[in-house]
């Protein structure tokens, strides 16, 4: 299975007050410490899509083995960060069976865990989506197999995947995050998290 990673990266972070993306997670900005974990799963192409402060945040990852995606409508929501990034993924690889959708702001994100999510896919023919499930609900980081890709190109507004969730419902398979479903939103957020890991 050919998999791409999109890593929505482009908000503006109105809640946190400042580029959540370049927050400093123990030594790592943010949005770099959930990129390397992506780097650590194998023969995975990398999209990350910036939007909001790219000026900011570009420079912080130009050393990085990843294709970079600009969303200059970012303002319009979540959707289309994910429509940008899957046409990213397969300028790099028009072989794609399926992509593996992230936000840079999960700082317990590990490479582990998404390969634990590409397993499932693997082994799971009748799932076209393998979804996070988290706080009774359920979320990225989600694969998406190419029988969902039209759906993905096609979202509108800030809603994101949620749409595809209710329409593939029958076909999710549902992996427990495991307490790791932390993002950071707010400066209470990102002080409760560093703290509770000192």
């Amino acid at each position: 299975m050919n998999v791409g990673i999109i890593i929505l990266a482009a908000g503006a972070s109105q809640r946190m007050g400042v580029p959540k993306q370049l927050l400093d997670v123990h030594g790592d900005l943010l949005v770099v410490k959930v990129i390397k974990e992506c780097l650590s799963v194998d023969n995975l192409s990398i999209s990350v899509v910036i939007g909001a402060h790219k000026e900011l945040i570009l420079p912080k990852l130009k050393d990085l083995p990843i294709n970079i995606v600009e969303n200059a409508d970012w303002s319009s929501g979540m959707a289309g960060s994910i429509v940008r990034g899957l046409a990213g993924c397969y300028m790099i690889n028009k072989s794609i069976d399926a992509v593996l959708v992230c936000t840079a702001d999960m700082p317990e994100v590990s490479g582990s865990y998404l390969s634990e999510i590409i397993r499932e896919a693997k082994s799971n023919e009748e799932a076209l989506i393998v979804a996070s499930a988290y706080q009774k609900v359920i979320g990225v980081p989600a694969l998406f197999k190419k029988e969902t890709f039209l759906d993905l190109l096609e979202l509108k507004g800030d809603k994101g995947a949620s749409q595809i969730f209710k329409k593939f419902k029958s076909n999710i398979k549902k992996i427990d995050f495991k307490g790791l479903g932390i993002d950071l939103d707010t400066k209470e957020d990102y002080f409760e998290y560093i703290n509770a890991k000192n």
